[in-house]
């Protein structure tokens, strides 16, 4: 077992005040966002673009099905006491609720409050263990908050591809993308500006 040398309410404390101080400075960025400093200043001075409003369609049972299909089969529980091995066994007989649930939440945009509890353990980044500032919280939510997540994602990601509206040098996060191929690309351009001798300006 690991020995933490903290007691749970040292790291409770902590990470309230971490929330706390984002809560801050997100407030203090809007009152700051006219001034040059902000990178909301950048952000509401570009051109704006109309975009269509986002209308998530229904969810249907052959959906959530294949989302838990998706997930791993673990034996560990969050504060429900349901596993996702257990989840998987149930799909048949559980999609059909869910779903109608899960479309209710989308339609009313309301992300049902018992999916939100989780269990939180402090992860240690590095430095001292008995300094509670080297740790950040690990949010262990229920599985069922995991199958609406998923659901939820694959529509807002084929809203933004669907509208352009990612930049395209966006590759973290993206289907068919990764960091990988930004830094194939990065290399890929200096040798063809090479290739082309137009960096040779810059050393005359």
């Amino acid at each position: 077992m690991t020995n933490y040398h903290n007691s749970p309410e040292d790291f409770n404390n902590y990470f309230l005040t971490v929330s706390e101080n984002i809560i801050k400075n997100i407030r203090l960025n809007k009152q700051q966002h006219d001034t040059f400093n902000s990178p909301n200043y950048y952000l509401l001075n570009q051109p704006r673009r109309v975009f269509p409003n986002i209308n998530f369609k229904n969810t249907s049972p052959k959906e959530i099905k294949n989302t838990i299909k998706s997930l791993k089969a673990k034996e560990s529980y969050r504060y429900d006491g349901i596993t996702t091995k257990i989840l998987k066994i149930s799909a048949p007989f559980i999609s059909s609720p869910l779903s109608y649930i899960f479309t209710r939440s989308m339609l009313s945009g309301i992300f049902p409050t018992r999916l939100k509890y989780a269990t939180i353990k402090p992860g240690l980044k590095n430095g001292d263990k008995k300094n509670v500032a080297n740790y950040r919280p690990i949010s262990i939510l229920p599985s069922f908050s995991k199958i609406l997540e998923k659901i939820i994602y694959v529509r807002l990601m084929d809203y933004l591809e669907t509208n352009n509206i990612l930049a395209a040098e966006q590759f973290g996060f993206r289907t068919s993308s990764s960091t990988k191929q930004a830094s194939f690309n990065f290399i890929n351009n200096i040798l063809n500006e090479f290739q082309k001798k137009k960096l040779w300006r810059y050393f005359l």
